[in-house]
């Protein structure tokens, strides 16, 4: 094979799938969670019933119902979010429209507490734009 049609081969080839776009989510949600915006931070997520959060032995089904969940958790009376970093994050393209994440969180508290734990992400592009589909973050 010539090197042009080597050169044509890659240039007609499809495009390997971008994580980019998934990044971008990832980072939206960091922000909005940094300064204490838990309506922006739900934005990421997917606005359905279909919606799946799992954490340690719950399973939340349903955007309505992971937003009650986050209220509760971390804005109910004597609590705060905290300021949130993810770790080790990696963010895999499986397919066009279909990305994979996973990493460490860390919250640290205005106390001096902290929480950490791992999660894994499901992303996937909808007509609104990206948004995580499925949720499983665990607690240590």
């Amino acid at each position: 094979m010539t090197l042009a049609a080597a050169a044509l081969l890659l240039l007609s080839a499809p495009a390997a799938p971008d994580a980019a776009p998934a990044r971008v989510v990832l980072e939206a949600q960091l922000a909005a969670w940094n300064r204490g915006d838990l309506d922006a931070f739900m934005e990421t997520y997917w606005k359905s019933p279909e919606l799946l959060f799992r954490s340690n032995a719950a399973t939340t089904r349903g955007w309505q119902a992971t937003v009650e969940r986050y209220r509760k958790r971390y804005l109910s009376e004597g609590r705060e979010m905290g300021q949130l970093r993810f770790e080790e994050l990696e963010v895999e393209a499986l397919a066009p429209g279909v990305a994979f994440a996973h990493g460490a969180w860390r919250l640290a508290f205005r106390d001096g507490k902290t929480a950490q734990g791992r999660f894994t992400l499901l992303l996937r592009e909808r007509p609104e734009g990206w948004r995580i589909v499925y949720d499983h973050s665990s607690g240590e």
